[in-house]
């Protein structure tokens, strides 16, 4: 087997946990509380993450089961230490992943919404960044396109984080609104992807 047929492999396997672990949570979320509504979300958000997503998972699909398929994209005498150095990028976050899911427990919903009986999670992750879903998020698509070499890819992922990081003050909106000084208090100890140094 060779390298890239090694490392097409892992990276399933690490996928396959990410999407495992997302969807235990997310699955238990919507067993305690009612389903979320999409329509809190603007229609052009929503159009814009759908379109990315649909294009980065589409493409991530396509390069799994055969990269020749996304071979018109791929980016030329691609480095095979850039794509070893996306899979440890990968399955660093996994725990990360674990660690922001755990803590965050029934809260996660999937748009921009509150759940009825939503708790201003402050433990984790939280504890350093308000929002850290896309940070590692973020970090795990990079090891991703790390690994593929593509240039649909990137500019897919772009797309879809785009759309999540334009709806991040209208979320804070929500959660203000909610939880008042608190999530003052909250916003000034913490960075928004990033820990705040210092703190």
């Amino acid at each position: 087997m060779n390298p890239i047929s090694i490392i097409r492999l892992l990276a399933v396997l690490v996928i396959a946990s990410a999407f495992t672990i997302s969807g235990y949570y997310r699955r238990k979320a919507d067993q305690a509380d009612e389903k979320q509504s999409f329509s809190s979300e603007h229609v052009w958000q929503m159009r814009f993450r759908v379109a990315g997503a649909l294009g980065f998972y589409g493409g991530m699909l396509l390069w799994l089961i055969y990269p020749p398929l996304m071979g018109w994209s791929a980016i030329a005498a691609w480095p095979l230490a850039l794509r070893w150095a996306g899979l440890g990028l990968m399955a660093l976050m996994l725990p990360f992943i674990y660690w922001m899911f755990s803590n965050l427990a029934t809260n996660i919903t999937p748009t921009v919404t509150i759940r009825i009986e939503h708790q201003l999670v402050t433990s984790g992750p939280y504890r350093y960044i308000r929002h850290p879903l896309y940070t590692f998020g973020t970090m795990l698509f990079t090891g991703f396109i790390l690994i593929a070499g593509n240039w649909l890819l990137m500019l897919t992922a772009i797309v879809a984080l785009s759309a999540l990081f334009l709806r991040t003050p209208q979320e804070e909106a929500m959660l203000l609104e909610r939880f008042g000084d608190e999530y003052r208090d909250y916003m000034v100890r913490t960075g928004r992807y990033l820990p705040k140094l210092g703190q």
